[in-house]
């Protein structure tokens, strides 16, 4: 007999009937308690499974925004707390009583010949499993205490392809004499999943038995819970090849740092694709790399994460204090050796992120060490040495790079000063 294959219609809603086959007296523990299944559509080809990540990513570049797993909700029975991973589009997971009835309806959105290297058409596809792993809660309230797993073969297609993979296999089936249909399973309305193996994965990938920080997963209610990295290190452990202050990523970073650098950095959904790299491995890589492994958007954030390029900002000025801030440098005369009398002064670079007057407020403040709270108003010199107050407008006005000195002028009640930009 062959694999039992189940033909599906994508996007269309098939029940998972949940139901307790314990006997009497079996796994009492469970008794009046919930219970946690996750759903996958995984690669029943065991070529595939070991590229499933690489492939996954392929169809999530092709088909931004998509699931290749659902749960239809509104027609589900008796299914709790249903939570996804966005960076895991072919799983889905819920909470369930055993001793109720309980429905999951799940939809598959993509079709057998999207992993296929040439779309012959839906014959030529390759087979998805969908396998159910279920698990009973432990001491510390975590569901990781593997109870059963469970699966069959499938085979996804457009409505019209399913009728006539349905209808080629009726034909032949009957053109076969009975001794060679005993060879085939007959058809069924239902398909009973076949008990496996769990998935390899299952513990550390939705399990949170660290405090490393990761991806939260999101609810069909807004609940959340962590996701743990299975590379990452003890957060009490400090290593040299990231920077403490700039969060750079250096050459020497180990395998371990590389991974605490991914989570710093908002990049947790691809620790597990580079658990392998030491800092030097990921700074080898090219713009085009990372954008072809992570997908555009995220690519080009990790390359400019990775070359530490900060935000560019729309203004700059160069602003200097007088007299009492400059700092005057002394130029000698290398023919006579002679000081001369003019002076240098030396300016401070304003970059403004906001094209504001609070902003130029804020960055004189930290140039030039004056608490904040003292400065009441900037003022620009204009014509006559009138005094124009600096606001959003004047400053969206101002020519980049453009040089100022100021000085300071206390305030009429004698509480804090002016600054007059010159």
């Amino acid at each position: 007999f062959t694999d039992t294959n189940f033909f599906l219609f994508k996007g269309q809603s098939y029940e998972i009937r949940m139901l307790d086959n314990r006997k009497a007296g079996d796994i009492p523990e469970i008794n009046g308690k919930l219970v946690k299944s996750i759903i996958r559509v995984v690669f029943h080809d065991r070529r595939l499974q070991y590229t499933e990540h690489q492939q996954l990513e392929g169809w999530k570049w092709n088909r931004p925004g998509d699931r290749l797993l659902d749960l239809d909700i509104p027609m589900s029975v008796g299914v709790i707390d249903i939570k996804t991973n966005p960076s895991q589009l072919n799983a889905v997971e819920f909470l369930w009583d055993p001793t109720k009835c309980t429905s999951a309806f799940i939809q598959v959105h993509c079709i057998s010949t999207e992993f296929t290297p040439r779309k012959h058409g839906g014959e030529k596809g390759v087979p998805f499993r969908i396998q159910v792993d279920t698990f009973k809660q432990t001491e510390n309230g975590e569901y990781t205490d593997h109870l059963h797993s469970a699966s069959c073969q499938i085979k996804v297609f457009k409505p019209k392809g399913a009728d006539r993979k349905q209808k080629t296999d009726r034909e032949k089936m009957e053109k076969r004499t009975a001794h060679e249909k005993e060879k085939y399973q007959p058809s069924y309305d239902t398909t009973v999943l076949t008990e496996c193996s769990p998935w390899p994965d299952t513990p550390t990938t939705f399990v949170n038995n660290s405090p490393t920080p990761a991806p939260a997963f999101t609810s069909a209610q807004h609940n959340t819970y962590s996701v743990p990295d299975s590379n990452s290190s003890s957060p009490n452990h400090q290593g040299d090849g990231t920077s403490q202050g700039s969060g750079d990523l250096h050459p020497s970073a180990t395998i371990q740092e590389t991974q605490q650098w991914l989570l710093k950095h908002r990049f947790s959904t691809y620790t597990r694709l580079f658990s392998n790299f030491s800092g030097a491995d990921l700074l080898k890589l090219t713009r085009e790399d990372l954008v072809q492994i992570c997908g555009p958007a995220d690519g080009i954030r990790l390359y400019n994460a990775l070359k530490s390029r900060s935000v560019r900002p729309r203004l700059t000025i160069y602003v200097c204090q007088e007299p009492l801030r400059s700092i005057q440098l002394e130029r000698q005369d290398a023919g006579n050796g002679d000081s001369s009398n003019g002076a240098i002064y030396v300016y401070h670079a304003i970059y403004l992120e906001e094209m504001a007057a609070s902003e130029v407020t804020r960055k004189l403040a930290l140039a030039f060490n004056i608490p904040l709270h003292q400065i009441n108003q900037v003022y620009r010199q204009g014509p006559t040495g009138i005094h124009i107050l600096v606001s959003d407008q004047m400053v969206q006005n101002f020519q980049d790079e453009s040089c100022f000195l100021f000085t300071t002028i206390k305030a009429e009640n004698g509480e804090g000063f002016h600054i007059i930009l010159k």
